[in-house]
């Protein structure tokens, strides 16, 4: 599978449903925590093009968005063949 990071924070449910569609799909990701750090998540928002809700998700380098966007990706059928290698 692709490399996926996604940025993080603990409190956030939205984050954890992204987490268990990733871990039901078998994909590893790497989480990143921006609670609490404000240069990880001034990161986050340079890579997200300004967004800084969490999560913001990543496969491949390619920022596909958050856990809304992660989700319409699966309704649509794309999601599979953006994680296979």
């Amino acid at each position: 599978m692709k490399e996926i990071e996604i940025y993080t924070t603990a409190t956030c449910g939205f984050c954890h449903a992204a987490k268990r569609l990733l871990t039901s799909k078998g994909a590893a990701f790497q989480e990143i925590g921006v609670g609490g750090d404000p240069e990880l998540r001034q990161q986050m928002m340079a890579r997200a093009n300004g967004r800084y809700t969490v999560p913001q998700i990543f496969i491949a380098g390619e920022h596909v968005g958050g856990c809304d966007d992660l989700f319409a990706l699966e309704r649509a059928g794309k999601l599979d063949p953006m994680l296979a290698a």
